[in-house]
């Protein structure tokens, strides 16, 4: 399992000593708190990593989508999971006004698909390639559904995603939506213990994607001609013959941050966390019911030799 990949050292300034490029060491770091679990598993490795480091941290609860003009005006001085498929506009507005910089990618691999539980390639020769679905259709077929496979979509309000790549590729498959999120965990713990055929609309990071070995159906890399070009890919009669447009998770800060905290602005634009490591915490704490603080704690101790370099690479 691959860990936090090592950032790469700064140059050591012989005529520079420790404390100048440490900074303003009497002053917290203020990192932002957005409304999700693996954001908070982020922010947190970061913080600790951080005061391993020397400084003093603060968790600040933050909107994700309105925390821009606060980290502007450096009220907030860093968010560490931005997503490029959901961030508002405010964000390039502040960036290019300068008062706010990206800090490089999270590497946190985030991905929406078409999934299923590992199993379900023992019932359907040929999977992950989803070809293999023209042929296993009623393998996946419900007396709701009959003679269509059964595709379990995210709940109605989040859209039609799963319901779209059927029709884009021709599958003989029915969107079912599900209620809710928790339908969508009901769906995969059900098909994982009983070991039942089941297609899902899933993403990842979340921790069910480690719970319960869930796979993604490999569909032609999605782009933004295949969703409005019926000519694009292999149906040329529909939209959406391709897979989830890919998303970026990158890391922000305030302006100047750089200036007044030379090492720590350092250690947050190596720091990249991966989704291997965030998923499970999140189960402990979605699921076990244990708190972030407890379960990074736990994380940092088991991988020092994973993350110390990082920051040692940035202090020393």
């Amino acid at each position: 399992m691959k860990s936090l990949k090592l950032g790469l050292a700064i140059s050591a300034v012989a005529s520079v000593g420790y404390a100048a490029e440490m900074g303003a060491v009497d002053e917290p770091i203020k990192l932002a708190i957005n409304e999700w679990t693996g954001q908070h598993i982020t922010t947190h490795v970061a913080g600790e990593m951080l005061k391993a480091a020397g400084y003093q941290v603060e968790y600040t609860t933050a909107g994700y989508m309105n925390m821009y003009q606060a980290m502007a005006d450096g009220e907030v001085h860093a968010a560490l999971e931005i997503w490029s498929s959901n961030v508002s506009d405010d964000y390039a507005k502040q960036v290019e006004a300068g008062g706010v910089v990206e800090l490089g990618d999270l590497e946190l691999a985030a991905k929406e698909g078409i999934a299923y539980p590992a199993h379900v390639a023992e019932l359907c020769p040929g999977l992950p390639a989803w070809e293999a679905l023209q042929d296993c259709a009623q393998t996946f077929a419900t007396a709701e559904t009959l003679p269509m496979g059964r595709l379990v979509d995210y709940p109605a309000d989040w859209g039609t995603p799963g319901a779209d790549r059927m029709t884009g590729f021709g599958l003989p498959f029915k969107a079912v939506p599900a209620g809710s999120e928790g339908a969508l965990i009901t769906e995969l713990r059900a098909a994982t213990e009983k070991g039942t055929p089941l297609l899902i609309t899933f993403w990842q990071p979340h921790w069910a994607m480690s719970a319960y070995d869930v796979q993604f159906v490999d569909l032609p890399v999605g782009n933004e001609e295949c969703f409005t070009d019926p000519a694009w890919g292999t149906n040329p009669d529909a939209t959406h013959d391709c897979d989830f447009a890919p998303t970026r998770i990158f890391k922000g800060a305030w302006s100047g941050m750089e200036e007044k905290w030379p090492a720590a602005y350092e250690i947050l634009s190596n720091y990249t966390l991966d989704v291997a490591d965030q998923q499970p915490m999140m189960g402990m704490i979605d699921v076990d019911g244990k708190s972030v603080e407890e379960v990074v704690a736990a994380w940092m101790a088991e991988n020092e030799g994973t993350w110390k370099p990082v920051v040692d690479a940035a202090t020393n």
